[in-house]
C-alpha cells in the first residue's frame, strides 16, 4: 500500500525556555544547518548559543504563539487535513526537529499497512539546511527502524506549474485590494558557503549573479537560483512590471556571507527610491 509523509521543520511544544532550549540543541546541533566540524560546533551550541539564547527564542515563540499550538504545527496540521481531501492513500506529518518525529510518522503509516512511501519535504527550494537535512533524516530512520518500507522523495517543486499557479493566485488574491509600489520576494537566507557545497560541479557556483543564468546541472540544488527563478515565473504568470518586484533574503549571521541582498538593506534601497507602498512575499517555506 501506497501513503504519503508530509516533513516540516518542528517547533518547541511550548513558548518556555524549558522547551525551546532542547528544541534549539537538535536544530542547531544538526551538521547541516552549523556545517562547522562538531568538536567546535557543540562548543558553539551547547558552550555559548544555549547559555542565552532559550531565554529569548522563547519569549519571541510567545509573541506569535497560537491558542490551538504552534503555528507552524498548526498550519502543518491543517494543510495535512487538506492533502487527505485529495488523495485515498494514508497521509502523515513529521517534523525534523522536536516531539512530533519522524519515526512516529512513519510508524503510523507503517501501521496503517503502507509499505511505499512517498516522502514530501515541505520546501519548494533545496537547500543543505532545509530540504537536504529532511532526506537524510527521514532515509536514516527508515533504515534503521522500517527497512521493509520502500522510500521515494519528491523534488524541489520551486518551478512545478502547479506550484507557481497556486502561489501567484494567492499574491494576485492578497493584493487585489492593496495598492503598492513594489513587490518584494524576501526568501530565507542561507550562508554562501551553502551554495557552493551543495554545488556537484564544484566550479558552477560563482554567486556573481552571472551563474544562475548559465544552465547547469547545479541548479538542481542551487538554493539562490531557484528562488530568483520562483520570482520570475511568478512575475511572468501574473505579468508583473519588471521594475516592480525584486528579490532579497531575510537572514543572516554576523561573521559569514550570507545570501545578498539583504531584506533590511532593501528596505533602505527601496524607500530611497521613493518606493512609499511595500508588500513582502515569502515563499521560501510551504508554512
Amino acid at each position: 500500500m501506497k501513503g504519503v509523509l508530509l516533513v516540516n521543520l518542528g517547533s518547541p511544544d511550548s513558548p518556555t525556555a524549558k522547551d525551546v532550549k532542547p528544541y534549539l540543541d537538535e536544530f542547531l546541533m544538526d551538521e547541516r544547518v552549523i556545517d562547522v566540524p562538531k568538536l567546535l560546533r557543540n562548543l558553539l551550541v551547547r558552550g555559548i548559543i544555549l547559555q542565552t539564547r532559550p531565554k529569548k527564542s522563547a519569549k519571541a515563540y510567545a509573541k506569535i504563539w497560537w491558542e490551538e499550538g504552534s503555528p507552524l504545527i498548526v498550519i502543518s496540521e491543517r494543510f495535512t487535513e487538506k492533502v487527505r481531501e485529495q488523495t485515498d492513500m494514508p497521509v502523515a506529518l513529521g517534523m525534523r526537529y522536536g516531539s512530533m518525529t519522524i519515526k512516529k510518522a512513519l510508524q503510523e503509516l507503517k501501521d496503517k499497512g503502507v509499505d511505499e512511501v512517498l516522502m514530501v519535504p515541505l520546501y519548494p527550494h533545496y537547500a543543505m539546511s532545509s530540504y537536504e537535512t529532511v532526506v537524510v533524516k527521514v532515509m536514516e530512520v527508515q533504515q534503521k527502524h522500517f527497512p521493509e518500507i520502500h522510500l521515494t522523495t519528491l523534488p524541489a517543486f520551486y518551478s512545478s506549474p502547479e506550484y507557481i499557479k497556486v502561489l501567484s493566485e494567492s499574491i494576485a488574491d492578497g493584493l487585489k485590494d492593496f495598492e503598492y509600489d513594489h513587490i518584494l520576494f524576501s526568501y530565507h537566507g542561507i550562508p554562501e558557503r551553502h551554495i557552493r557545497k551543495s554545488d556537484p560541479t564544484k566550479f558552477h557556483c560563482k554567486i556573481d549573479g552571472s551563474c544562475c543564468k548559465i544552465n547547469s546541472v547545479a541548479h538542481h540544488t542551487c538554493y539562490r537560483h531557484q528562488c530568483y527563478d520562483t520570482t520570475e515565473l511568478v512575475k511572468a504568470y501574473l505579468d508583473l512590471p519588471e521594475d516592480k518586484v525584486s528579490s532579497s533574503f531575510q537572514s543572516r549571521l554576523a561573521g559569514d556571507p550570507w545570501l545578498k541582498p539583504y531584506t533590511d538593506y532593501e528596505f533602505e534601497r527601496l524607500a530611497k527610491a521613493g518606493k512609499k507602498r511595500l508588500t513582502v512575499i515569502s515563499p521560501a517555506v510551504v508554512s
